[in-house]
């Protein structure tokens, strides 16, 4: 048996899953600020799904960062109080076995690719569409890292093809400006749309016909299929699948292929048709926790 853990901004969830993908064990805690107790939550976790299985289990955790592989000390984590930190070797003496950690863009990744809306494709590109923007690379089951602990952060590139009023535009919090992620996360479609309303309510307003958040949604779509048509042409990716909030605007399945082809380097030459798919995610809000379970001897 593996774990998995997810350690997000404001929750921790702990699954347990059985070689074969089925889950035996299940819980979650609000995520405590501050690291050393951050540490003992996750081990009380474990711990307590060891207890309702009777197993003795692997661990895998996905975070908001990533592993140094130089130092081995957290980087680029959104949940600060990890930065710098030696978590893997800390976790490790907490939990007394070896763990693995992972981006949980990453883990979300690897997830759909094991046996999630990517099973059986040989290059996924996986997207979360939600708070922030993140992806993640997996090639034949494995994830790609690169060593930099950096590949498939797509979030933190410049937004391709500008069009009117979009250059430089937002400054991110990377300290840069036109990052992808300042254009399709969730707050950055709330603010082009005017602010005040939630995602959702822009969502649902466009699909009551209001002219606005139609138009708010149109811009949306075009910046996305110009950012994955960035992808398509580096990467060739047999699936890409999206999953956070945004992912459940069913629009956007039928609307983004159909946008990106422009963009997309010979896409339709000698008739050949543009064959990555647009795809949903199957695990839905499980996928990073189940990719953290995975992260063991994903062949």
């Amino acid at each position: 048996m593996r774990i998995g853990i997810d350690l997000g901004g404001t929750k921790i969830e702990a699954v347990g899953i059985e070689d074969d993908g089925r889950e035996v064990g299940r819980r979650r805690i609000p995520t405590p600020r501050d690291y050393r107790a951050t540490l003992t939550a996750i081990a009380e976790l474990v711990h307590a799904i060891e207890a309702e299985t009777g197993r003795h289990s692997r661990v895998g955790v996905g975070i908001p960062g990533t592993p140094s592989p130089h130092t081995g000390l957290i980087k680029n984590a959104n949940s600060t109080w990890l930065n710098g930190r030696p978590f893997v070797a800390d976790l490790e003496v907490r939990v007394e076995r070896p763990v693995r950690v992972a981006n949980d863009a990453n883990c979300f990744a690897l997830s759909e690719a094991i046996d999630g809306a990517g099973e059986e494709a040989p290059v996924v590109f996986g997207v979360i569409v939600g708070t922030g923007t993140g992806g993640g690379v997996v090639v034949n089951r494995q994830v790609l890292t690169g060593p930099n602990a950096i590949a498939g952060e797509w979030g933190h590139n410049p937004l391709p093809w500008p069009e009117p009023g979009e250059w430089p535009g937002p400054r991110c919090y990377c300290g840069r400006t036109g990052c992808i992620e300042m254009f399709l996360s969730g707050p950055a479609l709330e603010r082009d749309y005017g602010g005040q309303v939630t995602a959702d309510e822009v969502v649902a307003r466009a699909d009551a016909g209001e002219a606005a958040a139609v138009a708010a949604l149109d811009r949306y779509e075009r910046r996305m299929a110009r950012a994955l048509a960035s992808i398509i042409n580096v990467l060739d990716p047999d699936v890409i699948v999206l999953g956070g909030g945004l992912s459940n605007m069913s629009r956007l399945y039928q609307h983004v292929p159909r946008l990106w082809g422009p963009h997309v380097f010979a896409a339709g030459a000698a008739g050949d048709p543009l064959r990555t798919r647009l795809v949903r995610a199957r695990h839905g809000d499980a996928s990073g926790v189940r990719g953290a379970a995975w992260l063991w001897d994903a062949r």
